[in-house]
């Protein structure tokens, strides 16, 4: 009995010491603004494919447009940080996640919201850039005045200026597990830039191009960037997890229609919104209504 106890403790302590070794002798990092050895989030892992749907499965669709609002604080976390190189903890924001991609050739994009027209991509970046104006002397003249000429130039993107987004997405009920289910398959942000009308030089907002969401390189570019959660820094999610677990605020601008139109194309204020609403109600009473008698 004594030769166990005395055996026991002697573990314990062993164990002790190699925590207390091990804590005191960790290896320091190479940053130094962490007192961890973090792993690198952007591993260049792949996102899970979807799962295969059958055509014959779907026994009902619907397909919405939804816009995100970056003013609405709950969709913050896609917005922030809008630069690039100060102080963002390695975070980067979904709009320059989606541009930096395009630059490295990782995705491609289309023109169109059906995403039949594959849009080139140095069109692509080249339509985000402003168009600006500035006076600039080019000489002298006979009366020793200066010579001011307007120069016209690009003006980079801004990605501070993409405050909504819109996805359309297919709401689907399978008939192998008669579930309702949902796929985003593009994202669109809107944003402004200068262009010169007229002479002059005016801010304007312009829709960009259609990013194909359920294509494999645009959700292996979003699962490897990290969304950020305010209430702990520690939690990891990606971007891809976010539109999985639809972790934002959206209200739909629009549904299939016979007449082809969105809702602003025939409704206003308080009408648009229950509207809105209430085709909202249609799509989730729908999959509970299969199974009344």
């Amino acid at each position: 009995m004594k030769k166990g106890l005395f055996l026991l403790l002697a573990l314990a302590a062993f164990g002790m010491k190699g925590t207390s070794q091990s804590i005191i002798d960790a290896e320091e990092t190479k940053d130094p603004n962490l007192y961890y050895n973090k792993m690198d989030f952007q591993s260049g892992k792949k996102a899970m494919p979807y799962p295969a749907v059958r055509e014959s499965d779907r026994v009902w669709e619907k397909v919405v447009w939804r816009q995100i609002d970056m003013n609405e604080k709950f969709n913050q976390f896609f917005y922030f940080p809008t630069e690039t190189n100060s102080n963002t903890q390695g975070r980067i924001n979904l709009v320059n996640t989606i541009v930096a991609a395009l630059e490295r050739g990782d995705i491609e994009v289309y023109e169109d919201a059906d995403m039949t027209i594959v849009m080139d991509q140095q069109k692509a970046l080249e339509s985000l850039m402003g168009l600006n104006e500035k006076d600039t002397t080019t000489g002298i003249d006979e009366f020793d005045e200066d010579i001011i000429e307007k120069v016209r130039y690009k003006e980079p993107f801004d990605a501070a200026s993409a405050k909504v987004f819109q996805i359309k997405e297919y709401w689907y009920i399978d008939k192998q597990d008669t579930r309702q289910k949902v796929r985003i398959t593009g994202l669109m942000f809107k944003y402004r830039k200068n262009v010169i009308r007229g002479g002059q030089a005016e801010e304007s907002d312009f829709e960009s191009f259609w990013v194909p969401m359920d294509h494999m390189s645009v959700r292996n570019t979003l699962y490897n960037a990290q969304a950020y959660d305010e209430n702990n820094d520690v939690a990891i999610s990606s971007y891809d997890d976010i539109f999985i677990q639809r972790r934002f605020d959206s209200y739909i601008i629009r549904e299939s229609n016979t007449y082809n139109r969105s809702l602003a194309d025939y409704l206003t204020g308080e009408d648009a919104v229950y509207e809105s609403q209430q085709i909202e109600d249609d799509i989730f009473n729908m999959e509970s209504d299969m199974w009344e008698f």
